[in-house]
Formats: C-alpha cells, sequence, structure tokens
C-alpha cells in the first residue's frame, strides 16, 4: 500500500508534501524533491521548519493549519533555492482528519514561476503597446504645431527691435526644440521600426559599454565587477539595441551610486528550466544578465513606476531610460525584471532567448 500511496503522489503534477499532527514529513513526492532541493530520505521524519531555511511563512502556514484545523491558500509567495532558480508558488495546506481528530496536513506546492513569467510578458508587451499607440498621437498632435512656434518665434526675434525680446525669442525656440527632441525620443515605441538580426556575442556588448561609461565621471568611484559565464554561445540579436539597452542600465546604476561609491556587478549565466520563446519559434534556454548595484535602492510604491515613459526621480532625467531598454528587450521576445531593496541596492535581470545562429 506504500508503494501504491508513493507511485500515485510522484504522479502528481504538484509539490505534495505529508506532515503527522505534530508537523514532521511523513512523505513526499518527487515535485516537491525538486521544488525544495532535498531527497525524501533527508526529510522524512524531520520538522516541516527544516524544508524551508531562513523563509519560514510556509512552515507557519502548515502550523497555523495543525492548530486552527483549517485549510489556507497562499498565492504567488517566492521562494529562494540554492541551487536553482529562484520559485514562485502557490500554497495550499489542509488538514487531514482521523474521526474528529486532526491526524496530519497535505501542503501542496504548486510551481507557477513559468505562469507568472509569461503573465509579466504579455502585460509588458501591452504596456509597450499601449506606449507606441501614445507616441503615434504625441507626433501627429505636437510635431506639427511645434514647428509652426518654432518658425514664428524665429520672425519675432528678426524682427525685435530690443535685446529683451530677442532673448525672449531665442528662449521659445530653445524650449521648442528640447520638446521636439523629447518627442523623438518617445518615438521608439511606434511600431514599425524593426531589429537588424545578427549572431552577437553579449559578453562583447557588455564590454564595449563597460569601455564607454569608464571614461564617465559618474562611474568614477563605482567598482565593476564582471561575473560572466565563457560558456554562453552567440544569440541572434540586434547589438546596436543591446548596447543601447545595457548603456542606459549601467548609467543607471551609476548614477545610483554617483558621489557615494559602490559596487556594480555583471552577471552572466544560462537558464534551461524555464525558457522564452525565441523568435524562431523553437523553446530554448535563456541567457540572464543581472547587474546588481550597492546604490540606495528604490522604494516599493515607486518601483513599478520607473519604467513609465517620462517618470524620473532625477531632476535633469528625461524618465525615458528604463522604458527605453524595457522595449528593446520586449522586441526581442525577453524579459526584463526590477527588485530593491532600499538601503541595499537594485538588481535589474535581463532574459533573452538563446536561440542559436
Amino acid at each position: 500500500m506504500a508503494r501504491d500511496l508513493e507511485s500515485v503522489l510522484d504522479a502528481v503534477l504538484d509539490g505534495v508534501v505529508l506532515l503527522d499532527a505534530n508537523g514532521v514529513v511523513e512523505s513526499l513526492n518527487s515535485e516537491a524533491c525538486r521544488i525544495l532541493e532535498i531527497s525524501t530520505e533527508a526529510a522524512v521524519g524531520r520538522p516541516v521548519e527544516d524544508l524551508f531555511g531562513e523563509d519560514q511563512a510556509i512552515a507557519m502556514l502548515s502550523r497555523s493549519v495543525i492548530a486552527k484545523g483549517r485549510a489556507i491558500v497562499e498565492r504567488e509567495h517566492p521562494v529562494a533555492r540554492h541551487r536553482g532558480e529562484d520559485l514562485i508558488l502557490d500554497v495550499s495546506a489542509s488538514p487531514l482528519f482521523e474521526g474528529t481528530d486532526l491526524d496530519g496536513v497535505t501542503l501542496f506546492l504548486r510551481d507557477c514561476t513559468i505562469e507568472k513569467s509569461l503573465r509579466d510578458i504579455v502585460n509588458q508587451r501591452e504596456t509597450l503597446a499601449s506606449f507606441g499607440h501614445i507616441a503615434a498621437g504625441i507626433a501627429h498632435e505636437i510635431k506639427n504645431p511645434l514647428g509652426g512656434i518654432r518658425g514664428a518665434a524665429e520672425i519675432l526675434g528678426a524682427r525685435a527691435s530690443d535685446e529683451k525680446s530677442r532673448s525672449a525669442a531665442e528662449l521659445i525656440v530653445r524650449e521648442v526644440d528640447r520638446i521636439a527632441l523629447l518627442v523623438d525620443d518617445f518615438m521608439v515605441f511606434t511600431p514599425g521600426e524593426g531589429l537588424r538580426v545578427a549572431p552577437v556575442n553579449i559578453h562583447r556588448v557588455l564590454d564595449g559599454v563597460l569601455a564607454l561609461t569608464a571614461h564617465d565621471k559618474i562611474g568614477a568611484e563605482v567598482e565593476v565587477e564582471r561575473v560572466f559565464d565563457p560558456s554562453i554561445p552567440d544569440l541572434l540579436a540586434d547589438a546596436d539595441r543591446l548596447s543601447q539597452v545595457f548603456l542606459n542600465l549601467i548609467r543607471n546604476a551609476l548614477q545610483a551610486m554617483e558621489g557615494v561609491g559602490g559596487k556594480l556587478a555583471i552577471t552572466t549565466r544560462m537558464v534551461f528550466d524555464h525558457h522564452l520563446l525565441p523568435p524562431n519559434g523553437q523553446p530554448g534556454p535563456s541567457l540572464i544578465v543581472e547587474l546588481a548595484d550597492t546604490g540606495p535602492g528604490i522604494e516599493a510604491a515607486v518601483l513599478d513606476e520607473v519604467s513609465t515613459p517620462f517618470f524620473t526621480t532625477r531632476a535633469e532625467g528625461t524618465g525615458l531610460g528604463l522604458a527605453v531598454a524595457r522595449h528593446w528587450i520586449a522586441r526581442h521576445e525577453g524579459m526584463l525584471q526590477l527588485e530593491s531593496t532600499p538601503g541595499v541596492g537594485t538588481t535589474v535581470r535581463v532574459g533573452l532567448p538563446l536561440s542559436r545562429p
């Protein structure tokens, strides 16, 4: 009977952990072993707290079910792992009864990491598509009258009889030109501009960008650490657009540490267990580029807004750098994620489908 139960549990797609009434592990299936990075032999007979390391939220949830005898569900709980990629789990814990007495708890762990990533990708692309429609409207509604305003200001300046009037006309011309440049920058979101795809070595792109920023005073007090995986093959991408992406991201990180110094760690690696879909439609491994800075971090209330065009926390910023980076990553069928802890720093994670040339 025990072998039959084990076979049934291993056939379940979700992770299943059976606890006794004292919160001690009685059994778990192969999917739970994968999620928790533990073997059956190492888990059975140990308290539930031993399965989850420092993050005891799921263990506390199990203890609550034992205490109250009622099922509990928690959606999209992040789980950090030592060897594999971090996961997002839907967790449910249900009491088991023998008669009226609580006899244990069944813990279900559903890995929804890929599902959440796909939702995020779809949401990003829908948002970027809406930016494109807005950009097209701005171009039509603003750029045409800007030309008329500029022309009128030039005429006024030429006819002005005093220095104050000429200065006012010149100011109008300068401001019109500034607005026109902002509109041109925003026009990157309009549909139609294609990618010039060719085999690209991601490390050459990153090294080229770092060579540029090395001459910028904003990075003078920042230590840059490269942790590159030399086994990563070339990917099919637009090298110029990727250079633009990483220039924006690296400059953002350096600006966050400007004047105080710090460290920027750039890490590359391949991921095999969660696939992005490359333009050729064939699933394959993904390339991950992480940029982790030790700057002041970003408040949670601001984190969701920093990718919005024209949103900036810097007085001299345009608020387009991160939005443009997210746009070109999405055009490469990739994903850009931000994680930040105030007082600790910010990590930007770029995922790109690694289709071989």
